[in-house]
């Protein structure tokens, strides 16, 4: 099923994944207007409060609505989804903004190193880049936490390794394909670690187990080595280190 569309405007696309499932595609790219316009949808829908809507799951271009057909109609759901999308669009930028430490030391920017070696740069100047740039929170994917941002310099888009490298530590950053992430759980990966830090995006021991959210706006603050032992040993107690901007 196809949504209206607008000049110059990809049109919405309702497809099923499933019977309990509808995906609701906005684009096939990476852009913060358009995953403005997803997280706006997964909004109104909560707002609704409608009987039979299990589950969103936004990404960076498509809302996944999870349902019961035994309560809730398709028909109506794409009813729905077409009021959500019918007012006038929004715009990125609204979102949270927080500012968070990093160490790139290379103690604990593992593949710092072999990124400087691709970009033809220093370690010192590869951290340079990626504290001054500003990231878009997309989503949450893949491990609890894990959160995918858009934003990342030109001059550090490396391809994704050919093969996973051996399980990074918690809470690192990486990059790879283009994108950045914050990543909360050891695991292999085919990203490359340049950086850590002591936040936990993602824990059990919090009220709101997520810390950010998608639409928020990201910076990194360098650290180094002796600042993020003290600030890893305060999150590990329960503090809050990252600081927002309200």
């Amino acid at each position: 099923m196809q949504g209206r569309s607008e000049a110059g405007i990809e049109p919405v696309r309702m497809r099923d994944a499933g019977e309990t499932a509808l995906v609701v595609e906005f684009g096939a790219r990476v852009d913060p207007d358009l995953n403005a316009r997803v997280l706006a949808l997964d909004a109104a829908l909560a707002e609704a409060a409608v009987p039979g809507l299990r589950e969103t799951v936004p990404t960076y271009r498509s809302l996944m609505i999870h349902y019961d057909p035994l309560v809730l109609d398709r028909a109506d759901l794409c009813r729905l989804v077409e009021a959500g999308i019918a007012g006038p669009r929004p715009r990125a930028g609204s979102g949270r903004r927080w500012t968070l430490p990093c160490c790139y030391d290379p103690d604990l920017a593992e593949d710092i190193g072999a990124v400087a070696d691709w970009a033809g740069l220093s370690p010192a100047e590869i951290a340079d880049l990626h504290a001054q740039a500003e990231y878009r929170v997309y989503m949450y994917g893949f491990a609890p936490g894990f959160a995918y941002l858009g934003g990342l310099p030109d001059a550090l888009a490396i391809g994704r390794r050919a093969s996973p490298r051996p399980p990074h530590p918690a809470n690192a950053i990486l990059i790879g394909g283009g994108l950045a992430a914050v990543a909360t759980v050891p695991m292999p990966t085919g990203w490359y670690m340049v950086g850590r830090t002591p936040e936990r995006l993602f824990t059990t021991t919090r009220t709101e187990n997520f810390l950010i959210e998608p639409g928020d706006v990201l910076r990194f603050a360098a650290i180094d080595a002796a600042t993020f032992a003290e600030l890893d040993a305060r999150a590990a107690r329960g503090d809050i280190i990252a600081r927002r901007e309200d």
